[in-house]
Formats: C-alpha cells, sequence, structure tokens
C-alpha cells in the first residue's frame, strides 16, 4: 500500500471576503439600521399650506435669512416710517390741528419706495423654487398647486400690508397724542389700511405673476420695477394728453391703468376722501364703477395668468 501524498507546501487558502470574487461566490448582507415608519402626527394639506405663507412672510423680511438679505427690505420699511414719524412729531410740537397729509394719500405719495419693495418681495416667492427645480418636491401630495400659488400670494400680500399698515398706524399715533379729534383719526385710519389692503392685493398679485416667468431674481426685480414705472408714466401721459383737449373727464380714466391712481380712485369714490392728485380726482359714480371694474379685472387677469403658469408644475 502506497504512502499519502503530502499536501502542498505553502499557506492555506483563505476563502474571498463577502462581495468580492467570482459572481457565484460573492456573499450578500442586508443591514439593518433601524429604520422604522412613522407613527407621529400628520399635520395634513392645511398645516402645509399655513406653514409656506409664514415662511413667504419671514423670507421677504429677510427673517432666519443672511444679514445682506435683511438690508434692503427694512431700508425701505425706514424710508417708509421716516416721514410719518417727522410728520406726527412736527404736528405735536407746534400744536397743529390737522395732519398735512391724509392716511390715503400716504400710498401715493410713496409709491416708489413701495414698488421696490414689492419688487424684491414678489421674486424672493417664487424664483428659488423655480431655480433649484424643487416644484414637484412642493406639489407631491397633499398639496395641490393651488394651495403653493395661494400660500406664497398671502405671504407676499401680507408683508405688502404690514408695510403700508405700520406708517399709517404710526401716523395716527402722532395725531392722537397731538389731541387730534379721535373720531376723525381712527376713521382716516381704518380708512387708510382698506386701501393698504387693497393695493397690496393688487400688488402682489401683479408682482407675483411676472416674478413667476423668471427663475432669476435679478431679471425678476428688473421686470417688476420697470413694468410698474412704465406703465405710471404711460397713465400720465394719457391723463395729460385728455386734459389738454379739454377732456377732463376722460383725464380720469388714465389713471385706471396705474395700480397706485387706482386704488387712489377707489378710495375717493368709496370713502370720499381727498385724492392725491386733485386734478385727476374720481368725481362721478360711473368713473368710480369703472375703476371698481379694472380693478377686478386687473385681480381676475394678473390671478389667471399666475395659475396659468403653475398648471405644468412638474415641468418647472
Amino acid at each position: 500500500m502506497s504512502a499519502p501524498t503530502p499536501p502542498p507546501a505553502g499557506p492555506p487558502a483563505v476563502p474571498p471576503a463577502p462581495g468580492t470574487g467570482s459572481p457565484e461566490r460573492r456573499a450578500d448582507v442586508i443591514h439593518d439600521i433601524g429604520f422604522r415608519h412613522y407613527a407621529g402626527e400628520r399635520f395634513g394639506r392645511g398645516w402645509i399650506v399655513r406653514s409656506l405663507l409664514v415662511d413667504t412672510v419671514r423670507g421677504v423680511f429677510g427673517i432666519g435669512r443672511p444679514a445682506r438679505t435683511k438690508v434692503m427690505p427694512w431700508v425701505l420699511v425706514g424710508i417708509l416710517l421716516l416721514p410719518p414719524a417727522i410728520i406726527a412729531l412736527s404736528v405735536l410740537l407746534t400744536g397743529g390741528n390737522e395732519l398735512p397729509m391724509s392716511y390715503t394719500e400716504f400710498l401715493g405719495q410713496f409709491q416708489l419706495p413701495l414698488t421696490l419693495f414689492v419688487a424684491g418681495a414678489a421674486p424672493y416667492a417664487v424664483s428659488r423654487d423655480l431655480r433649484h427645480g424643487v416644484m414637484p418636491l412642493y406639489l407631491s401630495r397633499p398639496m395641490v398647486r393651488t394651495d403653493y400659488v395661494l400660500a406664497r400670494l398671502g405671504g407676499l400680500v401680507i408683508a405688502l400690508f404690514a408695510v403700508m399698515a405700520l406708517p399709517q398706524t404710526l401716523l395716527m399715533v402722532g395725531a392722537l397724542l397731538a389731541e387730534l379729534p379721535v373720531g376723525d383719526q381712527l376713521v382716516g385710519w381704518a380708512g387708510g389700511l382698506l386701501a393698504s389692503a387693497l393695493l397690496a392685493l393688487l400688488l402682489g398679485v401683479v408682482g407675483l405673476a411676472i416674478a413667476a416667468f423668471t427663475p432669476r431674481r435679478g431679471l425678476g426685480v428688473a421686470a417688476i420695477v420697470t413694468i410698474l414705472l412704465v406703465v405710471t408714466g404711460v397713465s400720465f401721459a394719457l391723463s395729460g394728453i385728455a386734459l389738454d383737449q379739454g377732456a377732463d373727464e376722460l383725464a380720469v380714466l388714465g389713471g385706471a391703468i396705474d395700480p397706485y391712481r387706482l386704488v387712489d380712485g377707489l378710495a375717493v369714490w368709496i370713502l370720499g376722501v381727498d385724492s392725491t392728485i386733485p386734478e385727476f380726482a374720481v368725481t362721478q359714480a360711473w368713473q368710480g364703477g369703472l375703476f371698481a371694474l379694472t380693478y377686478i379685472a386687473a385681480i381676475a387677469a394678473f390671478g389667471g395668468l399666475l395659475m396659468l403658469r403653475y398648471r405644468k408644475a412638474a415641468r418647472l
């Protein structure tokens, strides 16, 4: 009987590590890293819309954002607050018996800072989402595109109303400290807030509709400023031409295409206050009715344009 064959020299064979070697010999491992299904309370659609609205308001004023983003909105707020503070202080010190500027006239007198504010705020509300392509994430369930548009628009309108209402409130406080008639001041202040709400809604829907067509914030700012300034210039040009031709009643209608003059005309017609521009003041009922129809048509047109823009949200 022959002797057994000795084993070959060298180190013993080591089996390949898991995941290496030929596919037949690969060993796959499943690791349990502890993922669990969410079992907490789900706040739902209303909470999402409310959160997006609050985020819009905070972002417009730079709250929760880098310091450089706070400069422009708060500088504009300061510009809007300074004149009412000076007026209130002068009335208080001189003992005047009335304010040199009514609450509704404030909106027309400071339309440039308001234009710059809406031009900076509206692109912030929508341009980043368009630029980074996150719209499909927003519009996954349970939010729908209407919720997104209304939340962004609502946040923008609230921010605009705040920057208009705060100076008017400061003006009222100064008037009350100067012991002007309380009833007159409260009525005037309430009328100013109503005009502010109308103007905030109009500027908000117009600005957001323009900003929604470009993902670049700089282009959105330039487009809003340009369009609003051009519209104002055309409005005054049409009124001036009609006035030169002796058509005083038609000259008033030139203000219907300018958001600021449009709201001023509505305030004159509804509240009976003095117009910011007396020579173009609404004096007849049919003029006020036409201004009201123009306002409603503008809200419907730009609101519809905004909804149409987000109809194909998955492609944005």
